[in-house]
């Protein structure tokens, strides 16, 4: 007993060089992408409807004969506070991404990827980025009102 457990202890994992290895990387892989598109989806839905939320409201009280709103800037403190989340949702979606991707190239996984090009991205990073900047002009712009 006392000799088993002064050996060296192996990782949490026994990773084998094996097709099923391999596919089963190749799911967890694809199972991030998918996280991360779930979460670009609900980023846009939140940036969109804050948007709409602040033009709706906006142009409603534009309207003849409309009643004066009780309290005229709370339409636009939920458009940016809906804004807001999506970015942050974006921006932390993001970085989970990237941890994830980190972790499953890292170490002994690396010999079950099938490649040695870590770098390989698909165009769902550069899409969440470029999100990212609309947030934030969709966020200033109702912050300053430059629409």
């Amino acid at each position: 007993m006392a000799n088993e457990s002064s050996q060296a202890t192996p990782g949490r994992f026994e990773v084998k060089a094996s097709a099923s290895d391999h596919f089963a990387w190749l799911r967890t892989r694809l199972s991030v992408e998918r996280t991360l598109m779930s979460w670009v989806r609900t980023a846009i839905s939140l940036i969109g409807f804050g948007f709409a939320i602040v033009q709706f409201f906006d142009r409603l009280g534009a309207l003849p004969g409309a009643t004066p709103a009780l309290f005229p800037a709370a339409p636009r403190y939920l458009g940016l506070m809906l804004i807001f989340c999506g970015v942050l949702a974006l921006v932390v979606s993001v970085w989970q991404y990237r941890v994830g991707l980190r972790y499953l190239w890292s170490g002994d996984f690396a010999t079950i990827a099938g490649t040695t090009n870590e770098r390989q991205q698909t165009p769902l990073f550069a899409v969440s980025i470029a999100l990212i900047f609309v947030g934030l002009f969709a966020f200033f712009a109702v912050l300053l009102r430059l629409v």
